[in-house]
């Protein structure tokens, strides 16, 4: 397993999607978090019905 972190970003009422990024949260004065030199991938999320557990998986590579 390789650590990372759920980076949700938007900006007023902009909507997107959640993305995965390598390694632990570096903060950045500007931005908050730092995503420079790290792989950053979509994620997709499955919930079942029955008892609502959820699974999260990454997809493309979005750099």
């Amino acid at each position: 397993m390789v650590e990372g972190y759920l980076l949700d970003h938007g900006h007023l009422n902009t909507k997107m999607g959640t993305v995965w990024v390598e390694g632990p949260p570096a903060t950045s004065f500007l931005s908050g978090l730092s995503t420079e030199n790290r792989a950053v991938f979509n994620v997709q999320a499955f919930r079942c019905d029955d008892c609502y557990f959820l699974e999260f998986y990454t997809t493309d590579r979005v750099d």
